[in-house]
């Protein structure tokens, strides 16, 4: 059968070859960008596969857009069924220099935006009893990070607005995933908002030097998007994946860690100069 594939925020990254990767397994995918001049190095990707994607504008933070767009998708496709929830902001800062602004707009992208979308395919997977339902969200919506207060606090909110629809959403047909890719070598760092340390600036650097440090040895975006679209394509059903095996660690610290211990040995010499 051939699938409908939604994809968001693919302009770069591991949206990008999700998209790819997806339109690649024969799926028709409907890739989305904010605007159409982002959407170059998307269009040269899919050449270079041989693959043809259905390329649109929307700003997910517009839920209103994002119903309007589900309809649109469905009248041209005559389905969806799989949305990846891909689109994500990044932050770095801490809970007593973050502007309220920047807390608000992260659960907006991250979060808001998440719940809207799968909101509005949801009847329509209702109504065809099928559907995937995939949200990439992070090793940080699982492991709380020194500096990461609004981004992980997004994550995680979305990871449990997900585990907790699962089970609802596959009494109708639906299943429902969250994949948490760990450090991935994509422009998404070099968009990541930075906040001043103020009186937190020795951790901070402390912080980024680590970070650093990680995404040297970072996974592949193609690697990673390989993995979502694995993933959303996949017979065997999980809720929870990973999009490596160091992901996979990583998560493993936390999902085990009863009393908050394990985590916090583990990331507490992050900050330490």
């Amino acid at each position: 059968m051939n699938r409908v594939a939604v994809v968001t925020g693919t302009s770069s990254g591991m949206g990008l070859h999700a998209a790819v990767a997806l339109a690649k397994a024969g799926c028709t995918v409907v890739a989305t960008v904010r605007s159409k001049e982002r959407a170059v190095a998307l269009e040269e990707a899919a050449a270079g596969a041989d693959v043809t994607l259905d390329i649109r504008e929307l700003d997910v933070t517009d839920h209103a857009a994002n119903a309007r767009f589900v309809d649109e998708v469905v009248a041209d496709h005559g389905s969806i069924d799989v949305l990846v929830n891909n689109a994500g902001r990044g932050c770095v800062g801490t809970a007593e220099t973050l502007p309220m602004e920047t807390v608000r707009e992260q659960m907006e992208t991250n979060y808001f935006s998440v719940v809207a979308l799968t909101q509005a395919v949801l009847p329509h997977m209702r109504e065809a009893r099928r559907g995937t339902i995939v949200t990439v969200t992070s090793v940080g919506g699982v492991v709380g990070q020194p500096f990461a207060d609004a981004y992980c606090a997004a994550k995680f909110a979305v990871e449990g607005f997900m585990q907790s629809l699962s089970t609802v959403a596959a009494h109708v047909g639906v299943r429902v995933s969250v994949i948490e890719p760990a450090a991935v070598a994509t422009q998404f760092v070099d968009n990541v908002e930075k906040i001043d340390g103020g009186p937190y600036q020795e951790q901070l650097d402390a912080y980024l030097a680590r970070t650093a440090g990680a995404f040297a040895n970072a996974q592949s975006a193609e690697s990673a998007g390989e993995a979502i679209a694995g993933a959303a394509l996949a017979d065997e059903y999980r809720f929870r994946w990973q999009t490596s095996d160091a992901a996979a660690t990583f998560t493993g610290v936390s999902l085990g860690d009863l009393d908050g211990s394990r985590v916090l040995g583990m990331t507490t010499p992050w900050t330490q100069a």
